[in-house]
């Protein structure tokens, strides 16, 4: 058997606070309350756990991870241990002071996320007037900062008609990498699928606007492309595998193999308040529970895209067909398959109605 390796990065979810309202947003429906956040020291308790056990990257998210007041502190202690730092903002708090202190820190990397190409139809969906500007301003300032710019658009049927311009405000940012992610159904964004999902036309006018423009930037800009599940022949590796390379932490403490994971029936997720990261990766039921092959069905156990899909995503098999052990529903295998297609065919005309990302949640 492979030594189990320790994971590659950790997601620091530090807040679920966050100055905008995305209806797609994978953060649960029941939101850590600020109160309940871990502490500054928690936080550099989890920091130094990660670098002693062998990862590599932190990742600093949310929520909004610039609402915390001690981001920089937390950046600037993961750099002296030598963890390599990425900040995933919507990029509306990321001031020139705040950008001159996240440097002094060591900050390596930063993501910024994108409503929309056109200012009124991304504070639309994400519910902040003036939201667009400052995002174009926290570009600006990560690029003359000499920071690696990583550009997100997240992609729906309100907004994919425009994946072109999308990416031409990539190129005109400098960004080295584009991503163009449709949206992946957790969340608040499960709530509003049939709002969000595009039609199959859509998805194919994406695909051939992406082609098109990796072999335009081919050797100049990295374009990462994530296809929606429920148009997928086979399943994403979620997280790359359960608990193979990431471990989330949420904002209060729960150690999680994906930041959806909660979702989960039956489980007992530990929380770095009084469980070493290094026990919850060797030893914890919620890690171990859905690791490698041996728990799956033998329709996956037997697919030779076992070990490399890892049987796709449990909280998507979870969401679908009800149970978090079956065969991934998004694989064109699945005798579940047909709820997918089900879910897309909803989707078609549907009205467009969202409901906001709220902190306090979501009452049906």
């Amino acid at each position: 058997m492979t030594p189990l390796q320790p994971p590659m990065g950790l997601i620091a979810e530090l807040t679920h606070r966050c100055p905008l309202q995305c209806a797609y947003c994978s953060n649960p429906l029941a939101m850590d309350r600020p109160e309940d956040e871990l502490t500054t020291q928690d936080w550099l308790r989890v920091l130094d756990q990660a670098a002693e056990i062998g990862v590599l990257q932190v990742h600093f998210s949310g929520g909004e991870p610039m609402a915390r007041r001690d981001l920089v502190q937390l950046v600037a202690h993961a750099a002296a241990r030598d963890l390599y730092t990425n900040i995933i903002t919507s990029g509306v708090l990321l001031t020139d002071a705040a950008m001159a202190e996240l440097l002094v820190a060591g900050i390596d990397h930063i993501q910024l996320s994108f409503q929309d190409s056109r200012a009124p139809e991304a504070e639309r969906i994400g519910g902040y007037k003036g939201g667009h500007a400052k995002k174009l301003d926290a570009a600006r300032r990560i690029r003359e900062a000499g920071l690696p710019l990583t550009a997100n658009f997240v992609l729906h049927k309100q907004n994919a008609e425009r994946v072109e311009e999308m990416i031409a405000l990539g190129e005109d940012l400098q960004a080295e990498r584009i991503e163009i992610a449709h949206t992946q159904y957790y969340g608040w964004a499960l709530l509003n699928r049939n709002a969000l999902l595009p039609s199959v036309a859509q998805l194919e006018h994406v695909n051939r606007a992406v082609a098109a423009a990796r072999e335009r930037l081919k050797g100049r800009v990295v374009i990462d492309y994530v296809v929606p599940d429920y148009y997928a022949a086979r399943p994403k590796p979620c997280m790359g595998g359960w608990a193979r390379r990431f471990i989330n932490i949420s904002p209060s403490g729960k150690a999680l193999p994906c930041h959806a994971a909660e979702t989960l029936p039956g489980f007992t997720f530990p929380s770095v308040r009084d469980t070493s990261l290094q026990a919850i990766w060797n030893e914890s039921d919620a890690f171990l529970r859905f690791r490698g092959t041996e728990w799956m069905p033998e329709l996956c156990r037997t697919c030779d895209r076992r070990e490399i899909d890892w049987g796709g995503c449990r909280c998507q098999a979870l969401a679908l067909s009800g149970d978090a052990s079956a065969t991934d529903p998004a694989c064109a295998r699945s005798p579940h398959h047909d709820l997918v297609t089900e879910a897309a065919a909803a989707a078609e005309g549907a009205p467009l109605d969202l409901v906001p990302r709220r902190l306090h949640g979501h009452s049906t």
